[in-house]
This record gives structure tokens, sequence and C-alpha cells, in this order.
């Protein structure tokens, strides 16, 4: 079996990923090693060394080839980490054994004029901050499947996974979806109404934006920027065909993570 390591050169030591490399050897599998996550290929299943950063990075890449993904942390949170830094030895016999099961974690797919992005946490579109320009808030308007459904007026708007329901849009006060829920999350950022609230809809429905003529809003995924949409773009945001699939011990495992974690 081909096993192949992704490791944050940022937070990972040298020898704690040389460590690794021999123990993979050790088990009888061979081991194919990157340190950028372009670089993955031609391999059976995948070991993330770092933080929740470098795991969606290389779940974005490893959805494209369909390769099963375990994360050890490396870095602060870690919610997406099946492992820690001290379970390494641990995370390494799960992978060789072939022990837990798999978890199919769903992706957006944005299109605007024909460009596509996927992310698997969340897409932002957010106000630009200058200097020496008036900080202003927006309107942004919303059709489910087209009919209207919202108008906000606010610095921004997220669309989160259930994955992605514990990252930004938590903060931004949006509610946390299990990871088995067929639903997305309409989260708005600094709302300036009382009535705007966070929208859960179906998957299976797709959001349009619109902006009004003169605006601009700055395009993020998975907090990577992407560019920046004005008044005469159509942003479409629809389920992806893509899926993340991660290796985990135990699938009810998730709320006792989300206690660890949050809290």
């Amino acid at each position: 079996m081909k096993i192949g390591v992704l490791y944050n050169a940022e937070q990972v030591q040298k020898d704690t990923v040389d460590e690794l490399v021999n123990a993979i050897g050790r088990g009888g599998s061979q081991c194919l090693l990157f340190s950028r996550d372009e670089e993955i290929s031609g391999v059976e299943k995948l070991i993330v060394l770092g933080g929740d950063g470098t795991v969606l990075r290389a779940a974005r890449r490893a959805a494209v080839l369909h390769i099963p993904l375990v994360g050890v942390n490396f870095g602060r949170l870690g919610f997406l980490t099946e492992f820690e830094r001290d379970e390494l030895a641990e995370a390494t016999k799960f992978v060789l054994e072939g022990g837990g099961t798999t978890i199919e974690r769903t992706m957006l797919e944005i299109d605007i004029g024909g460009k596509t992005m996927h992310c698997l946490n969340e897409f932002a579109l957010l106000h630009e901050v200058v200097a020496g320009k008036d900080n202003r808030v927006v309107d942004i308007s919303v059709a489910l499947d087209g009919t209207p459904a919202a108008q906000f007026h606010a610095d921004g708007i997220l669309v989160c996974t259930p994955t992605g329901s514990t990252a930004y849009s938590l903060s931004a006060g949006g509610s946390i979806l299990t990871p088995d829920c067929a639903a997305f999350m309409l989260t708005p950022v600094c709302a300036l109404s009382m009535r705007s609230r966070p929208i859960v809809y179906s998957d299976e429905s797709e959001l349009t934006f619109c902006l009004p003529e003169g605006e601009s809003l700055l395009l993020y995924g998975d907090g990577l920027y992407f560019g920046s949409v004005g008044g005469n773009d159509v942003v479409t945001v629809r389920k992806s065909k893509r899926s993340a699939t991660f290796l985990t011990r135990d699938k009810n495992r998730y709320f006792r993570r989300l206690t660890e974690k949050i809290n």
C-alpha cells in the first residue's frame, strides 16, 4: 500500500517526519512525502501533519483524487484532525491496519461567470476595507432556486457546509450543523438588522447573489483569497460533486471533539 504524508514544514520538525516515514516502512507500506498539497498524487491514503488550514488544503486536493485522509494536529485548534501530536504512533498504526470508518464531507461549488472553485468549510463575500476610503456596509440580495429569499445589509455574507459551521460561521453567530446534515447555512457578517439571522437550507438548493451597481466585494474560499466580484457579476453557490473523505476512529466522537476543542 502507498501511503502519503503531507506535512506543514512551519509546524512539524524534520525528525518527526522522518520518524513517521520509517514507521510506515517498517509496517510494510511505501511512503510518499509531500510538503505542498498540489504535489499529492499516487497514494491510497493520506496522513496530514499540521493544523486545520493544512487539512483544508489537503482535503480539497484529496477530494479531486478520491483519497481518504486522516489529520494529526500540529497546529492550535485542530478541529478537523483525528489525532493529537502525541498520538502520532497511534495514528500510524490506525492507517496501516485499515481500522476505523470513513466520513464523506460535503463541499461547496462556487460559480462566477463559468469560473468555479470548491470549498470544504465556507465561501465568503466580504466588503473591502481600504485606507483613505469610507468603510460602509453593503446590500446583498439572495435568491434561493431562483426565488428572492433575503436581503442583507451587512459587512458580508457566508455560506458554510456542516464541516464549516464550527468555523467562521459559528463566530459570526451561526448554528452548529452535524456532519450528517444534508444542509448548508447562510450567515450574515455583522448585519445591521435584528431580523437578519442565519438561514439553514437544503444542500440540493442553489443560491444566487446579487450586488448593487457600483459595489464590489472580496471573495474567499476556506479563508483563501480568490479575487473580487462587482455588481455585474452573478455568483452562484451549489453542492459540489466532489466530497472530502476523512478516516475516523469513531463517527460518534463528534460532540466529544466539539466540547474539547471549542470550550
